[in-house]
This record gives structure tokens, sequence and C-alpha cells, in this order.
């Protein structure tokens, strides 16, 4: 290294020397060395930027994935305030108008914050079962429904094929001959 770092410091004093009495011979030496230095240095930087871009790139993957756990961890806390509101409204018949409406507007709050976490309520209104929607909890035989239909729903879900939080627990027909 050191023998390399005088050659390298010979060829850069030889090129700021006066080259009257230099010959052709070490000129040449000396460009050469000088080109080969900055070869040398050229792809150190092009290393160092390739390593800066691969490094920004895996850092916005990593950010990317934390947020979304986040998100998903954030939108799964707000899952037992919607159960609650569900199983409150569903024994609130005999409430009084303005606390129903409270609470079906904090219902729908609630279903309004998931959806902008980007877990929108799953639609089951005339559904057909979906296993990447829905979590079949009960089958119940009826030949006046087509089979698969959804009768009923247990317990909301949310999300998107892509991006599940909770599947909707569902009861799903079946014809009375299917085993």
């Amino acid at each position: 290294m050191v023998e390399e770092q005088n050659e390298d410091t010979r060829a850069v004093d030889l090129l700021n020397d006066d080259l009257t009495d230099v010959s052709p011979e070490e000129i040449r030496a000396a460009q050469a060395a000088l080109a080969a230095q900055l070869e040398t240095a050229e792809d150190r930087w092009r290393r160092a930027a390739a390593d800066y871009d691969n490094l920004r790139k895996r850092m916005a993957r990593e950010i990317e994935t934390v947020r979304e756990q986040e998100r998903r961890h954030t939108a799964k806390a707000f899952l037992p305030v919607v159960d609650g509101l569900d199983r409150a409204l569903s024994f609130g018949v005999d409430l009084d108008e303005g606390v129903l409406g409270g609470m079906q507007a904090i219902r729908a709050q609630a279903a309004d914050a998931l959806r902008a976490l980007g877990y929108p309520e799953i639609v089951i209104d005339g559904a057909e079962f979906d296993p990447q929607l829905h979590e079949a909890v009960s089958v119940v035989e009826d030949a006046s429904v087509p089979p698969r239909s959804i009768l009923a729903v247990t317990r909301p879900g949310f999300g998107t094929p892509e991006r599940m939080l909770r599947p909707a627990a569902v009861v799903v027909t079946r014809s009375p001959d299917e085993e």
C-alpha cells in the first residue's frame, strides 16, 4: 500500500514538475497511473452510490412495513369498541331514540376510523359466502335459499381480500341434500 501510494505520489509530482527534462515514457506511465487512480475512485464512488441507493430502498420498505404493522395494531384496538357498540345496539330496543341515535353515530365513527386505516367494513347484503371475506360459524339447511347464501352476520368483518383485519362471522345456508 505504501509502495502504491509512493508511485501515485510520484506520478502526480511528475506531472506538476517542469516537464522539459522528463521522457515521454515517464509521462505516459504517470498518465496511466493517474488513469488507474481515477478508475479506482470512480469504481468506489459507483459502489458507494449503489450501496446508498440499496439502503434507501430497504429503509423505505422497512418504514412501510412498520407503518402497516402500526396501522393494523391501531385498527385491532378499535374492534372491541365496534363489537361492544354492536352488542349494545342489539339490546337497545328500549332505549330513548336520542341515546340509540348517538350510539349508532359512535358506531359509524368507529367504522369510519377503521376504513380510514385501510380496513373497510365487509358488506354482506345479498352476498354469497366467500372464504376470503367470511368465516362460517354456522351452517343451516334451507331449500328456499340458494346454497352458500349468507343468512346472518354474527360478527362484522373488516378489511379486503388483500388486507384482512378480521373476516365477518356468518351463518351460511346449504341445500338439504349436501353432506
